[in-house]
């Protein structure tokens, strides 16, 4: 049995004028890479510029986390949009975190779709290689949901000389062909410290994870999300770090 070594992420910095979510300050020391929201389903840039320093602070890698323009529903609803415009959006969104992080003499250190949009390229390659083709322009990794079959999604990031960070999550089940569950689907969300601890230790020592319909899949994962919306959730993080 081997052990990986195997990163924490977390989607931060989403809070939006004087409207807070998220504990930022608490989360921060116990994950290696922040996912920032870029101001189209949360996040101004005074949260940005703030959440950079706060990332600086506690040496933490700025990714940048952007989505559909959809702030209204955080960025949870597909939009109808072509491949350029996908294309312009993404890279107007990592442009002005990259901005505001060279600000401060610091730099981005990957990207990671948020919500619709992340799901809407691990369904639909147009959409995957539209996000692929903005990131390409920054010369940093995107980030995607690591799956049984990851062959089409290497084949586009191939042509773009793009490199993959491959993640998991601690607290979604799966489908057993590597897609997370919807959160419309009853045990989609695991609630339960045990079966979290151990779907988490189960992916960094075996490579492997148990899906919600039994089956065990390969799962080879360079990151694992986590979320800290709670108390709850950030005594959970110092859990997974410990069991890490």
């Amino acid at each position: 049995m081997t052990k990986r070594t195997i990163t924490l992420n977390c989607d931060m910095g989403e809070s939006f004028g004087m409207w807070e979510m998220g504990n930022d300050e608490a989360i921060m020391p116990w994950v290696d890479m922040a996912n920032l929201a870029c101001g189209f389903h949360a996040s101004d840039p005074d949260i940005m510029l703030n959440t950079i320093k706060l990332a600086i602070k506690h040496d933490t890698q700025i990714g940048a986390h952007p989505s559909y323009p959809d702030l209204q529903g955080f960025g949870r609803r597909k939009l109808d949009m072509d491949k350029d415009s996908i294309t312009n959006m993404v890279i107007y969104q990592v442009g002005a975190l990259k901005a505001l992080a060279e600000s401060q003499n610091t730099q981005i250190s990957y990207v990671k779709p948020h919500g619709a949009l992340y799901n809407s390229m691990l369904r639909d390659l147009t959409i995957f290689d539209a996000v692929a083709d903005a990131v390409a322009c920054f010369g940093v990794p995107l980030m995607t949901l690591a799956m049984s079959d990851n062959e089409k999604l290497l084949d586009i990031a191939d042509k773009y000389e793009l490199p993959l960070l491959f993640e998991a999550f601690a607290d979604r089940a799966y489908l057993s062909n590597g897609e997370l569950a919807p959160r419309s689907m009853s045990g989609s969300v695991l609630s339960q410290e045990e079966e979290i601890l151990d779907q988490v230790k189960q992916i960094a020592q075996y490579g492997k994870v148990r899906t919600i319909d039994g089956c065990l899949i390969p799962i080879e994962a360079d990151t694992i999300c986590v979320h800290g919306d709670n108390d709850q959730a950030i005594r959970m993080i110092h859990k997974i770090r410990d069991a890490l």
